[in-house]
């Protein structure tokens, strides 16, 4: 019960920052999840609250453009993000059982382009 209750009060802290404001077209479709049943999972579990939401202020997923600069940084610091947390994202993306290699398959997938060597 405990559960529930802190889930619904995310969801309503997540959706009032945009109250009063035009609504902007959806970039990304908030269905989208990765075609592998466990990373599936993992995004549903972890990544999806922010980067589906675009309240969150989070690049959301399958947003190009968004990642774009992201990528450029390098793999070495998208997954020093996501490891160690970078402004609003939290450590280890609240997955703390992910590998590293669960992660840069996941920022693949949101930013639906392949991540440099």
């Amino acid at each position: 019960m405990r559960a529930i209750r802190l889930t619904l009060l995310m969801a309503l802290a997540m959706t009032l920052p945009g109250c009063g404001e035009d609504p902007k077209p959806p970039v990304t479709t908030n269905n989208a999840i990765p075609k592998d049943p466990a990373l599936a999972q993992i995004y549903a579990n972890s990544c999806q609250l922010c980067h589906a939401n675009p309240a969150a202020n989070a690049p959301l997923t399958g947003d190009r453009k968004a990642w774009e600069p992201r990528i450029r940084q390098g793999t070495d610091t998208l997954l020093d993000h996501a490891i160690n947390g970078y402004n609003g994202m939290p450590p280890m993306g609240q997955c703390v059982e992910c590998s590293e290699e669960q992660f840069l398959q996941l920022i693949g997938f949101m930013a639906d382009q392949p991540l440099p060597e």
